[in-house]
């Protein structure tokens, strides 16, 4: 009897002992697995209860989350009111049509400077506003030249001569060819040439003709003024033919070709759609906006289209494969972008992911996640602020950028 009374009393002696433990024990888990917070600003994180040291509301007590420092579990009723709904993801393939606004200028392959071959004062312009026409073969100015009227004066001279026999007529043929070489360098006609000899004009003063057809876009000299040799007077630009300027994003510029056939609409001409070709793709991205210059040629046969019109252009490009999510599962920072992943049992994973085009509210994700992962599609934003209030800090402070 004595003996089971001291099986009993040390069996006892190990219960209470073992009970003591497991209260410590839960006592120090409690103690570890409990902080207190403040709703307004999350980062505060006190052992015990009181005012916030911001804004001085009272501490909310909070349980620590012993997941990983990118995940974090939700209750069924958080995943009910936050509305977090996940699926599935799979390669799809997709029609895209994205439209960027441009601006119409003027095509700089289409432009022509009349300049002054000979260095002289401008007696006369014969246009003198911007937005003339001029056809090919019309007056342009008229210049009083010292250097042309000799020019002319030995052409005509060494024309008397040829006749003469002997060295004297061969000396002046020579002449004669020299000197009309110098005046057609000046821009002289053939048949302005011709009439120093009919007409016996070495007068210095001289009418210059338009080569080329185009409307004047730029005057740089006037009546009285003096010009130098090779001075740009007048630039002429054709408006058949137009560009359209526009800022692409750099995630679409691969889907962009040289001489890929675009629409292009204009908010003057509602009803007008224009076939647009694309012409150069500037090499450069801008860093700070991550946009680079894409250039349409537009066909302006009729001119009813004027360089500063804005226009809409619509790229498009079909059967392109890929993973596509909605826009709204994508969480943007300043320097990257990231999903939320649905494990089991209510955990959520913080991924950071690459991202592609946008179109038709989805967006494409280049890499970062597999197909057969759940991805949040609805409730992001929710899970996000739930994990900021909790641990007090950005879910991408922990990755590597």
């Amino acid at each position: 009897m004595k003996k089971i009374l001291n099986i009993i009393l040390i069996f006892s002696c190990l219960i209470i002992v073992s009970c003591h433990e497991v209260k410590n024990e839960t006592k120090k888990q409690d103690h570890k697995t409990i902080f207190y917070t403040c709703s307004m600003d999350p980062q505060v994180k006190e052992d015990k209860p009181g005012k916030c040291p911001i804004c001085h509301m009272e501490l909310t007590a909070l349980q620590e989350n012993q997941s990983a420092f990118n995940e974090i579990k939700l209750s069924e009723q958080q995943i009910l009111l936050g509305n977090i709904r996940s699926i599935s993801i799979d390669k799809t393939t997709n029609s895209i049509q994205e439209k960027f606004t441009g601006t119409l200028a003027i095509n700089q392959e289409k432009v022509n400077i009349i300049s002054a071959r000979v260095m002289g004062r401008i007696e006369k312009l014969y246009f003198k506003t911007v937005g003339d026409y001029i056809s090919k073969n019309n007056p342009v100015y008229e210049i009083y030249s010292e250097d042309l009227a000799i020019a002319k004066q030995d052409y005509l001279s060494a024309n008397r001569q040829i006749e003469l026999p002997g060295e004297f007529g061969k000396n002046a043929q020579n002449i004669a060819t020299s000197a009309k070489q110098k005046l057609l360098f000046y821009g002289l006609s053939e048949k302005q040439i011709h009439q120093i000899i009919t007409q016996n004009d070495t007068s210095p003063k001289t009418t210059f003709y338009s080569a080329f057809s185009g409307y004047i876009t730029e005057i740089t000299i006037v009546e009285g003024g003096y010009a130098m040799e090779g001075m740009g007077l007048l630039k002429l630009a054709e408006l058949n033919n137009l560009w359209l300027e526009t800022q692409v994003n750099a995630n679409y510029i691969n889907k962009i070709r040289i001489n890929q056939v675009t629409n292009i609409l204009f908010s003057d001409f509602p009803d007008k759609k224009v076939i647009g070709k694309v012409s150069f793709i500037n090499p450069e991205i801008n860093p700070n906006t991550r946009l680079l210059l894409v250039r349409i040629e537009v066909p302006n046969n009729l001119l009813t289209l004027k360089p500063g019109m804005q226009g809409i252009v619509e790229l498009s490009q079909s059967n392109l494969k890929g993973i596509f999510l909605p826009i709204d599962a994508i969480i943007r920072e300043e320097k990257a972008s990231y999903i939320w992943l649905a494990k089991e049992n209510g955990v959520f994973e913080n991924v950071m992911v690459n991202t592609g085009i946008e179109t038709n509210g989805l967006i494409e994700i280049k890499s970062g996640v597999e197909q057969g992962q759940n991805v949040v599609i609805s409730g992001a934003y929710s899970i996000n602020s739930e994990y900021r209030f909790r641990k007090g800090t950005n879910p991408m402070d922990g990755m590597k950028m």
